[in-house]
């Protein structure tokens, strides 16, 4: 079905580790993957009084529907999604930056631009600039499991002190002027981060995670 719709990479299928390519000009299309994964999530004092291991406090979440194309992106709701994912995160765990935004990032055409501009506009507004990678550009597009795969990859990210590279930048996109685009491994610390899901039909979810700290 996707390689009907022509949104699978086609370009590199002799070397399919640079075929997933998100924010290279020259994309074209996203590799599918696969897999699953858990996410156990439960009140923090719970968690405690069984001797649980937290890897990460859950702050903010936005989830909405633009509804304006099956297939391509509005950017406008991906825009309001974050935004009322880091309002929460602002009155749950404190008024802090998110410090890396793990994207959506599929290395299609027209999502990876529309992304961009999104992320642009929500933080030229706040006055900062968060590093920006995508994960699936590593990974592959797991479809319906991609969501909870890249909130595991933050989250561990996070708990580890670094952020991935996105992986095959040869030629950044205009779109992407400005912004931190992570082109190679950052090796820091950083206690608040965002995973962004934005699918077909319009549906999008953005997640912020606080690094736990006792």
């Amino acid at each position: 079905m996707f390689d009907c719709m022509g949104a699978l990479s086609t370009q590199r299928n002799d070397d399919p580790e640079k075929a997933s390519r998100a924010f290279d000009k020259d994309r074209d299309g996203f590799v599918i993957a696969g897999g699953g994964g858990v996410i156990i999530l439960e009140e923090m004092e719970h968690a405690k009084a069984r001797g649980a291991k937290i890897y990460a406090e859950l702050v903010g979440y936005g989830a909405n529907s633009d509804g304006y194309d099956m297939v391509a992106p509005s950017g406008v709701g991906g825009q309001r999604c974050m935004k009322l994912a880091m309002d929460q995160a602002n009155d749950l765990g404190g008024k802090k930056e998110v410090e890396y935004v793990n994207t959506h990032g599929t290395s299609t055409p027209v999502g990876d631009v529309m992304e961009l501009g999104g992320i642009k506009t929500v933080f030229d507004d706040l006055g900062y600039k968060p590093y920006v990678g995508s994960t699936k550009s590593l990974s592959g597009h797991s479809l319906g499991a991609a969501g909870v795969h890249e909130a595991i990859y933050t989250i561990l990210m996070m708990q580890n002190g670094f952020m991935a590279e996105s992986a095959n930048i040869e030629d950044l996109v205009e779109e992407a002027e400005g912004m931190n685009i992570l082109t190679s491994r950052r090796d820091a610390p950083f206690s608040r981060a965002m995973s962004n899901s934005f699918g077909f039909g319009g549906t999008n979810c953005a997640l912020v995670f606080d690094k736990f700290a006792e």
